[in-house]
């Protein structure tokens, strides 16, 4: 579905290109002074705007399918670690063993250590003079998890006792998954850069402060305004194509 943003850049763009061609027909009754505000600059700026709108709908399909990739990849990733972490619970390894990787398993899976405190709880301690400071537990972006998952599986590698008949809870099957969602990671990443540069390549062209399509089209309006008077018919022909400023 296309956002409202989205539709937002199109119509400045289309607008933009009704401003011209209004400009056009006023003939020698358009002659700015503002070398911003030339028809030649002004038909320059419009290409450059669509340019711009053009490379980002072909950039937006390859950075949509990677994160749908990386979505679906970890969608089943919290029910793993709670099978991971019971496979290891039932083996025969140490209690220390099982809760170093109980830590790792909590911020894999975004739980705290202990429950954070209760509203009713924190205006107790404040009346009493102390003042309660909760960190947040949640380790929950991909980044986080990929790492916390490598601390996992490292840990597992050392446990000798850890070798669970089930295929996909081996430490060969979670190593392979690490890789896989880290490459889907990746990809996404890949896939980000370029767009955010085309998105900024595209707000300098339409919505830079003074020299932005929008702010030109301002001064465009001020301009006849200025030449034919607030009420006449030229100035009333661009009153109602509306230019809004996007930033996303």
């Amino acid at each position: 579905m296309t956002s409202s943003s989205d539709q937002g850049h199109i119509r400045n763009a289309v607008n933009y290109d009704k401003l011209i061609l209004t400009c056009t027909s006023f003939g020698t009754g358009y002659n700015p002074s503002k070398a911003a505000l030339i028809i030649a600059a002004m038909q320059a700026q419009a290409t450059a705007a669509k340019n711009s709108l053009t490379t980002m709908n072909a950039l937006m399909p390859a950075y949509k399918n990677a994160v749908t990739a990386r979505v679906t990849a970890f969608k089943p990733f919290d029910k793993l670690i709670t099978r991971v972490n019971n496979a290891l619970k039932a083996s025969d390894t140490t209690k220390e063993v099982i809760q170093s990787a109980q830590t790792i398993v909590r911020k894999l899976q975004g739980r705290r250590a202990t429950p954070k405190k209760t509203e009713e709880e924190k205006n107790a301690a404040t009346e009493t003079g102390k003042e309660i400071v909760e960190i947040s537990a949640s380790q929950r972006g991909y980044d986080n998890r990929l790492d916390n998952l490598d601390k996992l599986i490292q840990l597992l590698s050392s446990v000798s006792q850890y070798v669970p008949n089930e295929a996909d809870l081996k430490i060969a099957a979670l190593t392979a998954l690490y890789a896989d969602l880290k490459a889907k990671n990746l990809a996404v990443i890949n896939a980000e850069i370029p767009l955010n540069n085309a998105r900024i390549a595209r707000n300098d062209t339409m919505y830079k402060d003074d020299t932005g399509l929008v702010d030109v089209a301002s001064d465009v309006k001020i301009y006849l305004r200025s030449v034919f008077g607030a009420t006449s018919p030229q100035f009333k022909q661009v009153t109602g194509l509306k230019f809004i400023k996007y930033t996303n």
